[in-house]
């Protein structure tokens, strides 16, 4: 009796575990032939012309829309967007063009150091009348930018009026492979004994960046290094393993990864000998610090070989793989979690897991759990990396954000350069020049509301809706009295906090992105707070 009831068991698990497989194919099979079947009939049956690639666009992003933004359908005509994606390298001429309008001219907002755009001349604030013998007019911003790219070695000719002297001339310019590189800029701090490297992604190759960048500074003298990953996004997971594989052991775990399909299951190590094993190292992160940006700095905090300063990480612990499709199509899909080395997952938000309106929610800080670094310190999952040290960073008033946003701040930089041929590297913005801004600033078009007026305006449309307008009428005057800011008073009352922002796009346009880092570094309170922190020792 005891041997049935034993082989009973056994074949109700066995039958379980078939039927649940069978349920899942059987679903899928159920599902493919529903769909095939309207679209059959829709073909045969339906009054209008079917518009089929729309619906096609359209039936395959609602599908995969159910799942995570990250897994998405890349068709044939947008393999060239993925392969920048990865390598940001391109065929072109090398420069960010600014559209304001769709029957205007386009606008050459930033050529890029060393870039054929500067070879040849063109300079921030240079309208293109033409390209190859086709109007600007008309274009949008992005069709603009793919006529002028190309293979590279070819040559693409412009009909420039030039910013300063208004001259209408002929420019033939001859694409390069143009790379943007991730490692934007790379020195010594103003101590003289820290190094500073912002790395902006993980796209092929940045790994034997750092690694140069490392040396060089090691040779000025570097007795630190600070690697700042804020705003960083992430990208590729196996230079993520390379750049920690320059300060740790070879063999040293810095990744693992889980998932249902074949080949998902994986650990990653180091497999290069290390640069330096005993330089401090500081990782700034915050919110935007992301994917590959967390295996790093994750990785890093467990080994406890860096000390992790900033705000909290994004929360991205999901892994992507690229896979084949017909037509040359490509499916980005995610393929596993990622786990670093202590076995936390960082993952912020379970997609399996929806509200009945289909949305989903950050796991909370309650179903979390700990773990313990090398060195027995206490880190938890769930929602990023957490620092050893908490430092918040600028925070920018709603008018700031509006003026980034709507374009003011770019275009008078626009305009300061069709009036200025040059300024200082290390410039600074004065008390006349700041005026000049105030005045064209007043003259444009954005929503210079503070955050407590978009607030006191909901409250009054309440107020209204709720028919309590007359009870109030006095207390809501007086307060809207209060609130309401002239642009002038507003933009004069942020001074400190846009200043900052001028300075950096005005450098930026006479002496590239490198010299506008620097600029930023200037007004960077965040990481000299970093500086002045307890380091997590790297031996103990």
């Amino acid at each position: 009796m005891k041997a049935t009831r034993i082989i009973t068991a056994s074949l109700a698990l066995a039958l379980g575990v078939t039927c649940f497989g069978q349920s899942r194919s059987f679903k899928l099979g159920q599902w493919t032939e529903i769909q095939n079947s309207i679209i059959k009939e829709l073909d045969r049956s339906y009054v209008d012309t079917l518009p089929v690639d729309r619906m096609k666009k359209a039936g395959i992003e609602a599908m995969l829309s159910e799942l995570d933004p990250y897994t998405i359908y890349i068709p044939e005509e947008d393999n060239e967007d993925l392969q920048m994606m990865i390598s940001k390298v391109y065929g072109g001429i090398g420069a960010v063009i600014y559209k304001p309008e769709k029957d205007g001219n386009v606008i050459i907002n930033e050529p890029y150091k060393g870039s054929p755009a500067e070879k040849y001349g063109l300079q921030c604030g240079d309208e293109l009348l033409e390209i190859d013998g086709q109007t600007t007019h008309g274009l949008t911003s992005q069709e603009a930018s793919d006529k002028m790219r190309g293979k590279p070695g070819t040559s693409v000719k412009f009909k420039v009026m030039k910013v300063r002297t208004g001259e209408v001339v002929d420019i033939n310019v001859v694409r390069e492979r143009i790379h943007l590189p991730d490692v934007e800029y790379y020195g010594m701090l103003e101590d003289g004994t820290t190094g500073y490297i912002f790395q902006s992604g993980f796209t092929e190759r940045v790994s034997s960046d750092i690694r140069a960048a490392v040396l060089d500074l090691k040779s000025q003298g570097m007795k630190r290094l600070v690697l700042d990953l804020r705003g960083n996004g992430g990208g590729l997971l196996s230079e993520a393993v390379n750049i920690v594989s320059l300060f740790v052991p070879k063999g040293t775990l810095v990744v693992s990864s889980k998932g249902l399909a074949p080949g998902s299951n994986s650990q990653l190590r180091t497999s290069n000998e290390p640069l330096d094993l005993e330089l401090p190292l500081i990782v700034m992160v915050d919110s935007g610090s992301a994917s590959a940006s967390e295996i790093v700095s994750g990785a890093l905090q467990d080994l406890d070989r860096a000390t992790i300063i900033g705000t909290r990480t994004f929360g991205k612990g999901l892994v992507q793989s690229i896979r084949p499709l017909p037509y040359n199509g490509q499916l980005k899909v995610t393929t596993a979690k990622y786990y670093t080395p202590s076995g936390r997952c960082v993952q912020a938000i379970d997609y399996s897991e929806r509200n009945e309106d289909g949305s989903v929610g950050h796991i909370p800080d309650s179903l979390t759990h700990e773990f313990k670094t090398a060195h027995g310190r206490t880190v938890r999952d769930g929602g990023g990396i957490t620092p050893d040290h908490v430092v918040e960073g600028r925070r920018y008033s709603r008018l700031t954000y509006s003026l980034v946003a709507s374009g003011v701040i770019q275009n008078y930089a626009i305009e300061f350069a069709r009036k200025h041929e040059s300024i200082d590297r290390d410039f600074h913005l004065s008390d006349e020049m700041w005026q000049d801004f105030v005045a064209y600033a007043k003259e444009q078009k954005f929503d210079d509301r503070s955050s407590a007026r978009t607030y006191f305006d909901l409250m009054k449309k309440e107020i209204e809706e709720d028919g309590l307008q007359d009870v109030s009428a006095e207390t809501v005057e007086a307060l809207e009295k209060v609130l309401k800011l002239d642009k002038e008073t507003y933009l004069n009352l942020k001074k400190d906090e846009i200043v900052p922002l001028l300075e950096e796009e005005l450098v930026v346009r006479y002496w590239f992105q490198e010299e506008g880092i620097k600029v930023r570094l200037r007004y960077d309170d965040q990481l000299r707070k970093a500086l002045t922190l307890e380091p997590v020792s790297v031996k103990q």
